[in-house]
């Protein structure tokens, strides 16, 4: 019998949440090794744990099943060592890079601030999960290029070999990644573990974004502003209602009021699923990257205000 340490939390997923007529098939479509089916139901023996299910889900509807204790581990440690499996394990082991989505490297970029940060990883060009990574070097690569003076943080190159001491190349993150799912670490502990680790847990707000609104609520006075995508409204609104409707997280909201229409966003509850953006008719919505201050994150904002036109 095989388990995975990747689990599907059914009513974290968008398509459960609020139905839609475009269903979300980000996690089917991005999986290297076709293991998630229509029903996004896991194949064990096919998946690989690289994360990428993890990192592309807007709403943890797939999530790395110890995602938690990542996250006390990343609060509570004096210095931060992550390593995939392919690495020397020398640090708290993941499954692979690709779990790391833009709001947990966010959250390891801000921390690193204060504290060491370092990633070890495998040499990743034999790896089979090496599109995982490489997807979340990009997102990475995003955020540097959106915000330049970000805290540092390293990665050491250093293979589990056998033999070698831990160490190795130090690279910088943007440049070097790997990884490899750890299907054979801990294999029995695991399945002993499954009874209380598939169950199907629901929660409003992703895991990471929770990781990085606590992380930035205790550094709010140090680190003024983060790059973040937010809801954009333009010209050419007309005040149907609709991007609200269909928007399975309650981030945007409307208030009716005769004919005038007010439009509320919160960019803490949204996850860029994009239905407010591809249901809009004249075109007026978009997500943008935003510099937002920690008040305008956790906070409500007025993205538009209008009377209704036919």
């Amino acid at each position: 019998m095989y388990t995975c340490q990747m689990v599907h939390h059914h009513h974290n997923c968008l398509n459960t949440k609020k139905p839609y007529v475009k269903l979300c098939r980000l996690c089917i479509d991005s999986c290297p090794h076709q293991a998630i089916s229509l029903y996004r139901e896991l194949n064990a023996q096919g998946c690989t744990e690289c994360g990428i299910c993890m990192a592309v889900c807007p709403s943890d509807g797939f999530v790395y099943y110890s995602i938690a204790k990542l996250g006390e581990f990343i609060r509570n440690a004096g210095k931060i060592m992550l390593n995939c499996p392919q690495a020397m394990s020398a640090g708290y082991g993941i499954p692979c890079l690709g779990l790391l989505d833009r709001d947990l490297w966010l959250t390891l970029l801000m921390i690193a601030r204060e504290k060491e940060v370092t990633i070890l990883t495998g040499v990743c060009a034999a790896c089979p999960d090496k599109k995982a990574c490489g997807m979340s070097v990009r997102i990475f690569k995003e955020i540097h290029n959106s915000w330049p003076d970000h805290p540092t943080l390293r990665i050491k190159v250093a293979p589990d070999d056998g033999e070698s001491e831990t160490g190795g190349e130090t690279t910088s993150v943007q440049n070097r990644s790997g990884g490899k799912g750890w299907r054979d670490i801990g294999r029995e502990k695991l399945e002993a573990m499954l009874p209380g680790i598939t169950s199907d847990e629901t929660y409003p707000i992703p895991k990471t974004r929770q990781f990085l609104e606590e992380a930035w609520r205790s550094r709010k006075s140090a680190i003024k502003a983060l790059p973040l995508p937010a809801l954009k409204v333009r010209e050419g609104c007309r005040e149907c209602g609709e991007c609200a409707e269909v928007c399975p997280q309650g981030a945007l909201t409307n208030k009716k009021n005769g004919e005038q229409l007010t439009l509320i966003y919160e960019p803490l509850k949204c996850v860029n699923c994009q239905r407010c953006v591809n249901i809009c008719r004249s075109q007026a919505l978009s997500m943008e990257y935003k510099s937002l201050s920690y008040r305008l994150f956790t906070g409500k904002i007025l993205v538009h205000q209008g009377k209704q036109r036919l």
